[in-house]
């Protein structure tokens, strides 16, 4: 049977799979908002340490042991011990959790990539009424941006309460995804592997031109600075140390079982030790990368929108007080207000509610992440670029590239168990459980095109696999070290690549990573209890903006029963085997 397990063509191959995998979305919208919130360049530091830490090994402990066990989650700790067989089926759960909302991002990518190509953005301007009199309330009230994302792609409901009707537009573009992944996945590694030279490398390419462009865009030093000037008084911030471990844990996508079902398609003798320190690099320098290329695209609209709102101001104060054009300018404005507001108090004091107060450094703390940062940052920052169709088009083209990356990981976390089952795949092809995973994955996925479709997204994405992952990689950790043994490891790794691990694997293993696990898992754990009533951002169109809202009983429900579909599923998953073996027991000692 082991013969006949499909390999990649080279081990260069299965190093692009990993990195179109690990190398996501969060890299361009998490990880330069962490940077924005916890010390700029001073968030380097934890995030090095907790790489160092953390991420490197146990990328390393997830791929030898889908190398050496060549099977995927289920199978893998199915043999380590049989009592383990819940842990890779509680992977297959989150992966299935995360394939069904994740492919919806790939959706609105789609869907603002077909509207790159008009002229001018659709979300350049605000609309026009329906008299045609004025532009519309609700885009007058916000930005033009924002209108084009809540109004015109998502048909924001006003509440979660209010489901609304499935958006055919954004169903369109779902079920494209899907068949894109579905196209990829079809013939398993056969296709995949051809697949991820693109998905892995083109997002590069369109980086270093944006870098390039980014650069050359008015303000964009201000960006840099602002993410380069280190704030150490936020090293004493505990969040920080939490934020930069949980960012290297969910960027490399541990407890998945995607790295362990690519890792199971490798030779036996593939370094996988030289293979995890390559991969967890890169997807860290990509992060730093991606970062400076996002805050010189933040300083630029930053140093807009503050330059406009300049603008503005003296225009209201020439208009107001009949002054000479020229006399006032943004270095003179400050001074010229208060000699205004000296020499004319009452007329100044009518005026000062529409006076804003200007300021760079607001502009540039305004931090966003997720979506937020990817469809309207972006956006606002594109309009205002010269050739900004060109530029639309290589964003939202990357943003695919790096959805579909992902999803090819995620599909073949789910994908590898059940053609790794004799059962099912005696009955039926590869190609007909690829597409049955998809169209159902598709089906359900509907949800999230609904008009309260992105409160249900929020949900999935903040409570499907947290704590879940979490509780996964420990258990994995736990097991082999203490299980099935850091010794009997040790040889199977020098089995496979002529070495041993030294002291700083083992230490990481057994000791180090453990404790930063159980730390963060009390750190979600207490938060969400101290939290109370848990609550939702819904966006309110007769303000413009979004207001706080408390979730419903149902909606809590479903939380609790996303978190409990995959933790449940490692107690129960030993509970059955021991009852199996129990029963097996009584019937040998019946027959004897």
């Amino acid at each position: 049977m082991e013969k006949s397990r499909p390999l990649w063509d080279n081990p260069l191959q299965f190093v692009f799979a990993c990195i179109s995998y690990a190398v996501g979305l969060g890299n361009v919208w998490r990880f330069p908002y962490l940077c924005q919130m916890y010390g700029g360049g001073g968030f380097l530091i934890p995030y090095l340490i907790m790489l160092i830490a953390e991420g490197m090994p146990l990328l390393y402990l997830e791929l030898a042991v889908g190398q050496r066990m060549r099977q995927g989650s289920i199978g893998a700790w199915k043999i380590i011990s049989p009592y383990l067989c819940g842990v890779g089926v509680a992977s297959v759960v989150v992966s299935f959790f995360l394939s069904m909302y994740y492919n919806v991002i790939n959706a609105w990518a789609f869907w603002y990539l077909f509207h790159s190509f008009q002229d001018p953005l659709p979300w350049a301007t605000c609309p026009l009424n329906s008299n045609r009199t004025g532009y519309e309330e609700e885009c007058e009230k916000t930005s033009s941006t924002q209108y084009f994302w809540y109004r015109q792609t998502l048909n924001i409901s006003p509440s979660l309460e209010t489901s609304g009707s499935v958006q055919w537009e954004q169903a369109l573009c779902l079920t494209l995804a899907w068949l894109v992944v579905y196209l990829c996945i079809l013939r398993g590694t056969a296709s995949t592997g051809k697949v991820v030279y693109v998905t892995a490398s083109l997002p590069y390419c369109v980086l270093i031109i944006y870098l390039i462009r980014g650069l050359t865009l008015h303000g964009a030093v201000n960006g840099l600075i602002y993410m380069f000037t280190p704030k150490l008084e936020q090293l004493l911030n505990p969040k920080t140390w939490i934020s930069a471990a949980t960012q290297i844990f969910f960027s490399l996508g541990l407890g998945f079982g995607s790295l362990i079902a690519f890792a199971s398609y490798n030779e036996p003798s593939n370094n996988c030790q030289r293979h995890a320190i390559i991969v967890s690099l890169i997807n860290s320098t990509t992060s730093i990368f991606a970062s400076i290329v996002t805050f010189s695209i933040y300083g630029f609209k930053a140093t807009f929108n503050y330059e406009s709102c300049i603008n503005k101001v003296i225009l209201l104060l020439l208009n107001a007080f009949d002054l000479e054009e020229g006399s006032l300018t943004a270095d003179n404005l400050n001074e010229m207000k208060d000699y205004l507001m000296a020499t004319y108090p009452q007329e100044y004091a009518q005026l000062a509610p529409q006076i804003k107060n200007c300021s760079l450094e607001a502009e540039l703390d305004t931090a966003v992440q997720g979506t937020g940062l990817a469809f309207i940052v972006y956006s606002e920052a594109i309009k205002n670029m010269e050739v900004p169709q060109l530029y639309s088009v290589l964003y939202f083209f990357m943003l695919l590239m790096l959805g579909i990356g992902s999803m090819l990981g995620n599909t073949a976390a789910i994908l590898t168990p059940l053609t790794d089952s004799r059962a099912i795949a005696s009955r039926f092809p590869k190609e007909v459980i690829s597409g049955a995973v998809c169209f159902i994955n598709c089906v359900i996925g509907l949800i999230f095109t609904l008009e309260a479709g992105n409160y249900w997204f929020d949900i999935f994405n903040d409570y499907a696999a947290t704590l879940s992952l979490l509780l996964i990689v420990l258990v994995e950790t736990i097991a082999v070290c203490y299980i099935y043994g850091i010794r009997r490891f040790e040889k199977d790794l020098y089995t496979m690549i002529g070495q041993k691990p030294n002291w700083y694997w083992k230490i990481m293993w057994a000791f180090v990573s453990p404790l930063l696990i159980i730390s963060l898992f009390i750190f979600y754990l207490t938060d969400y209890i101290l939290t109370g009533t848990l609550q939702y951002q819904a966006w309110d169109a007769t303000q413009g903006q979004l207001v706080t809202k408390d979730y419903p009983g149902y909606a809590l429900a479903v939380i609790g029963l996303l978190v409990a579909a995959s933790t449940m599923c490692i107690p129960l998953g030993a509970l059955v085997t021991f009852i199996r073996k129990r029963l097996k027991r009584e019937r040998v000692s019946t027959v004897a």
